[in-house]
């Protein structure tokens, strides 16, 4: 399957990912780069980004570039493991984020993401480990974020 350019898959993003407003800026089978605008409804009470947000970024991100590049062998991908540790709160602007590939294996892939300010700063850091299994017979799904 060949990469689709990120306006296009944006434009067919659908689900949780759209409402909380996920934005693909570029992505490859070794890094991604996204972001998401601040606003009131990804906010929690204390008026900060809510912790979810993040986590929900580096799921979307990396199950989404695992599955592109696993899809034309059979197989797709789905989170496993989510672990975000939260560093500096954002309460306006963009959250970025970047996800760098750390580790391809035939059942599992592993990603690091770092989500930073409008000022660069580190905020939060992700470890994500996406499961890759095998479509089941029968079903061909597209990977869509």
């Amino acid at each position: 399957m060949a990469t689709p350019p990120p306006e296009q898959v944006n434009r067919a993003m659908t689900g949780f990912d759209a409402l909380y407003g996920l934005e693909l800026l570029g992505f490859s089978d070794t890094d991604v780069h996204a972001q998401v605008t601040v606003r009131d409804e990804v906010k929690q009470p204390m008026g900060l980004v809510h912790g979810g947000v993040y986590a929900s970024m580096a799921e979307a991100m990396a199950s989404l570039a695992t599955a592109i590049a696993v899809h034309d062998a059979g197989e797709t991908a789905m989170g496993l493991s989510n672990s975000t540790s939260f560093l500096r709160p954002i309460t306006e602007g963009v959250v970025h984020a970047h996800a760098t590939r750390i580790h391809r294996g035939r059942t599992t892939w592993v990603w690091d993401v770092r989500f930073s300010d409008e000022e660069d700063r580190t905020c939060a850091v992700t470890r994500m480990t996406i499961a890759v299994r095998p479509i089941p017979a029968g079903r061909r799904p597209t990977p869509t974020p």
